[in-house]
């Protein structure tokens, strides 16, 4: 759902992906390879939200600001499934984790891993490469090569998610039995307990 607001119209590249249940309003620009899931709410309508090339924000984010802000989600950045960012700046290639809430005139520095449930307050700047859990947020440590490696290849991922939804999303009725030949699914990307557990970190 793309909606024209006060003569803004917003930009969506040709390559990224917006879910139909999404709402996208006003002044909003998306680049390239963007994934944006159902749910997210992402409204330009008193100021301005970029969402930069390979980003993706998941289901039923809501990003927005005050008046006069702009939003912007550095490339790569990483909006994980119930998040909030209001009036914040998110760095490249950082990982917003799963119902944290970023508020105003904060700024999570690029390759930054924000726990989930965590709330960032308002003006809060977090360096580079920090890991920030809690409520309030509190820098714990330094996000090492092995995290920024796991970090980038799940946003990796959701890089590619776009061009498959053009390929085989579709509407459709759903099936009654499970058929026999039903295919499997293949662990592209273990979560990060289950990489440390292996010996990899």
């Amino acid at each position: 759902m793309i909606y024209a607001f006060d003569g803004f119209i917003p930009v969506v590249h040709e390559s990224a992906f917006v879910h139909p249940q999404a709402s996208v309003t006003g002044n909003v620009i998306i680049g390239a390879d963007v994934y944006v899931g159902p749910g997210a709410a992402i409204r330009g309508d008193w100021g301005g939200i970029v969402i930069e090339d390979g980003c993706n924000v998941q289901e039923n984010c809501t990003i927005h600001m005050f008046p006069g802000v702009v939003v912007r989600l550095e490339a790569s950045a990483h909006i994980g499934h119930g998040a909030i960012v209001h009036g914040a700046r998110i760095g490249a290639n950082a990982l917003i984790g799963m119902n944290a809430v970023i508020m105003d005139n904060a700024v999570v520095g690029a390759g930054c891993v924000v726990g989930a449930l965590c709330f960032v307050p308002t003006g809060m700047e977090i360096p580079p490469r920090k890991v920030v859990v809690g409520n309030p947020a509190k820098i714990v440590k330094d996000v090492t090569d092995d995290m920024l490696d796991w970090k980038t290849s799940g946003t990796q991922l959701y890089q590619q998610l776009p061009a498959a939804m053009r390929a085989t999303w579709r509407e459709v009725e759903p099936l009654r039995e499970i058929p026999v030949d039903r295919p499997t699914q293949s662990s592209v990307l273990k979560n990060w307990k289950d990489t440390r557990e292996g010996g990899t970190t």
